[in-house]
């Protein structure tokens, strides 16, 4: 069970709702929730998304980097102190996941092995439960 603290390590960490998450499942196209919000991690992810299924590899490792580091900036601001639970089944957390997995599945796809390796640790330190696809 994440969140369930036996060893007196880090609390999970649980961002606050994001605003884009209403735009995007209405339908809004990702570029335009980027522009809008671009602080938003999942409208990074859902942009990274956007650009790997229209074969865009490059452009979507970018777009899931810039996501990532926007969600780092979001965890630290939410008392994440570099580890620690960042559960998956609390969905304002699932941008910032769905950057980490998007940006290790194109490291692996450009061949970068060393940042596969690192990301595939850092999601199993966030949450291991998190969708690997």
């Amino acid at each position: 069970m994440v969140g369930q603290n036996l060893f007196d390590g880090p609390p999970p960490t649980f961002l606050p709702t994001d605003p884009a998450e209403a735009l995007l499942a209405g339908g809004a196209d990702p570029d335009s929730v980027v522009r809008g919000h671009p602080t938003s991690s999942l409208a990074w992810a859902a942009l990274s998304d956007q650009a790997w299924t229209e074969g865009k590899v490059v452009e979507s490792y970018a777009f899931a980097r810039v996501g990532y580091h926007r969600g780092l900036d979001s965890l630290r601001r939410n008392g994440w102190k570099g580890h620690g639970p960042v559960p998956w089944s609390h969905e304002p957390n699932q941008g910032f996941l769905r950057c980490l997995r998007s940006l290790g599945r194109a490291a692996e796809a450009i061949g970068e092995s060393d940042e596969v390796d690192r990301i595939g640790v850092f999601i199993e330190d966030c949450d291991p439960s998190t969708p690997r696809d």
